[in-house]
């Protein structure tokens, strides 16, 4: 049991997708479903970046939904530039998409916190960024597992093609087990996050509307199939009280 998730850029401008796009998505989902994918969502609209995740229950199953993913992001693509960076051989690896494979426990609900980032001209340290993150949540309880789409060298897509570390605009996702301590490990992630210099949590859709140098993340949690924004929960329980 797995969990996939595709992160990419293809919208025609460098800071927001547009609503139309985001629906033209979303009304593309249930492809998804038909090649195989139990569940398939639209989780994170970061700047001009989406990310789509899929749950598989059949690891089989794999290669085909990445590919009709992929197909659903090409039809319905104003950009190209991250689709035209995945290669069908290893020498051919550009910027591509985010790719993120996460085994699943499948003896409990596939619940995930997703965190996904947008850099406009930080590029140079959003990967210490998303490091922290995952450090954050290493070994807390009810982790099951947790990965990214950060890569050393060249990474296969299964069924796509392959990507190069030249991949910017992280994704990662972490599993947990329990629904309880969902707010928990999302608290000590984006707070890992927070903490690193120029980075800001935002609403889900949210255009990159900062100064050059800076990183923008969006939170949001997959609980029982349903799609929450973190970023409204953690605002408000952010506020400072008065006396």
């Amino acid at each position: 049991m797995k969990m996939l998730c595709h992160g990419i850029d293809i919208s025609d401008n460098d800071v927001s997708c547009s609503d139309s796009l985001i629906q033209n998505v979303e009304n593309s989902l249930y492809k998804i479903k038909e090649a195989g994918a139990s569940q398939a969502l639209l989780s994170n609209v970061t700047g001009d970046d989406i990310v789509i995740t899929a749950i598989v229950e059949d690891d089989n199953l794999v290669e085909i939904v990445n590919k009709s993913i992929f197909d659903v992001l090409k039809e319905n693509a104003l950009g190209f530039d991250d689709l035209n960076g995945v290669g069908l051989k290893r020498e051919d690896a550009g910027e591509g998409i985010s790719y993120v494979e996460l085994d699943l426990n499948p003896n409990f609900y596939p619940d995930a916190v997703i965190l996904s980032f947008d850099t406009y001209c930080g590029e140079y340290f959003v990967e210490n960024v998303a490091k922290s993150a995952v450090k954050a949540a290493t070994g807390m309880t009810d982790v099951y597992n947790i990965a990214s789409s950060l890569v050393d060298g060249i990474k296969q897509i299964p069924g796509v093609g392959y990507v190069s570390n030249q991949t910017d605009d992280p994704v990662i996702v972490a599993n947990v087990t329990n629904v309880e301590q969902i707010g928990v490990v999302a608290g000590a992630m984006i707070g890992a996050v927070l903490g690193n210099k120029n980075t800001y949590l935002v609403k889900r859709h949210t255009p990159i509307n900062v100064i050059p140098g800076s990183v923008i993340f969006s939170a949001t949690a997959i609980m029982n199939g349903n799609l929450i924004d973190l970023a409204e929960y953690f605002s408000f329980r952010s506020q400072i009280l008065s006396k």
